[in-house]
């Protein structure tokens, strides 16, 4: 059972996210946040642990994750799921009041903000979310949902309006620029987002942007539209909605300076320890979202030893030589995991074949995007849609390659 949980631990990206620890009854028993998903996870199996961290990873069977964008979003969803499911060993994270809540009260213009600790009154009907470990993350989290809703936070409704509502962080109740129904609508969409019910709150506003466009209220339909955008850029999810998907696509397409946005997009990752059942994988993506049914394996045959070039090198010639044989589709974008040197070993196999195909690569360390035509790597917003879509290909591409090469060396295992 370790084994084949140290084993998965292995095919995890090294991104933020969420775990959650299930025992051998499938009861989910532990949630926990991570800044990285792989290196959090080889923790628990590879360091001297606490006697209570001891008895719960003894009783590990299995675990799931979510990746995230951020820290700030895998803390928002690691408290969402806490009170949900009311794991065993996060007792001491729900009863302890010192960490921050996020407190929304009950009027006709909520307000939204940051407190230590439920309000002691009996009369209290305010909502409160959390606790949340990390005060600095969630005020992060806090910024991030005012940028893409706005909210009020005074205490006393203003006879002017302030400075958040003439920057458009606030709605602006005060002056009567939104109504009590739609201020309501804002913190329903706030609450969902709190809940991490995503997906959800995409349809519920897709809907609305369609229903404003068709009764050809405009303005509407592109400030929701800004709203679907920005939920894009910080919600990036491992099965995110088609509206996610396409603005990602649109996204990329602009900040690599393409003629059209991306439709097809295949990635290639290179597996092997001390040149050992080396492999090769190539994911491909149909409109920003997984298209399974096109995914590919490569058993490296000519290179020996470790060579991550020639490997990829091989991969690549072979792919895309059969596509001209076969005259299938050509994609409208390849992206490579690597630095500079594995984009133009690419580079060259597609001049070797004729192709003219758009190339990116993206570097492990600092996730450095790189192109053909600049030698300096592109600027990307930390957590604009593009870089998602880019990252979530790119870790699609390295489970699936370390998938098969634990096939490989099974098989290899059994051999002997």
């Amino acid at each position: 059972m370790r084994d084949k949980i140290i084993e998965k631990i292995a095919q995890l990206p090294q991104s933020p996210g969420v775990y959650i620890f299930k025992d051998a009854e499938g009861k989910i028993i532990y949630i926990g946040k991570a800044n990285a998903l792989k290196k959090r996870m080889q923790s628990y199996f590879n360091r001297l642990l606490s006697t209570k961290n001891q008895v719960m990873v003894s009783k590990i069977a299995d675990f799931e994750y979510r990746t995230a964008p951020s820290q700030s979003q895998a803390q928002l969803m690691e408290s969402a799921l806490i009170k949900e499911h009311l794991p065993q060993y996060n007792i001491s994270l729900k009863d302890d009041k010192s960490f921050p809540l996020i407190r929304i009260t009950d009027e006709d213009f909520p307000i939204v903000s940051i407190c230590r600790r439920k309000k002691a009154l009996k009369n209290d009907t305010a909502l409160y979310f959390g606790p949340y470990t990390d005060a600095g993350l969630l005020r992060q989290a806090l910024k991030a949902i005012r940028r893409i809703f706005g909210f009020r936070s005074c205490k006393q409704l203003p006879r002017t309006m302030c400075l958040y509502g003439r920057i458009n962080l606030c709605p602006a109740p005060c002056i009567g620029k939104v109504s009590r129904s739609d201020y309501r609508d804002t913190v329903k969409a706030i609450l969902m987002f709190l809940e991490s019910k995503h997906s959800q709150l995409l349809d519920k506003l897709s809907l609305k942007m369609h229903e404003a466009a068709h009764r050809r209220d405009f303005e509407e339909a592109a400030r929701v539209r800004d709203q679907i955008n920005a939920l894009a850029a910080v919600t990036a999810t491992a099965t995110p909605p088609a509206t996610i998907a396409l603005t990602q696509s649109e996204d990329l397409g602009k900040a690599l300076g393409l003629k059209r946005t991306p439709g097809r997009i295949e990635a290639f990752d290179i597996s092997d320890i001390f040149g050992q059942e080396a492999c090769g994988s190539m994911v491909s993506f149909y409109k920003g979202l997984p298209d399974k049914n096109h995914y590919r394996r490569f058993r490296i045959k000519t290179v020996t030893g470790i060579d991550d070039y020639k490997m990829l090198a091989e991969v690549v010639a072979r792919r895309y030589s059969r596509l001209l044989k076969e005259k299938l589709p050509l994609p409208d974008l390849i992206l490579i995991d690597g630095g500079r040197g594995h984009l133009l070993t690419a580079g060259k196999e597609l001049e070797k074949l004729g192709l003219q195909i758009p190339l990116v690569s993206i570097a492990k360390d600092r996730e450095n995007v790189y192109t053909k035509e600049k030698a300096q790597p592109l600027r990307f917003a930390s957590e604009g849609p593009a870089l998602n879509l880019i990252r979530r290909i790119r870790d699609e591409a390295h489970r699936f390659a370390l998938s098969y090469h634990h096939v490989l060396r099974r098989k290899s295992t059994l051999g002997k």
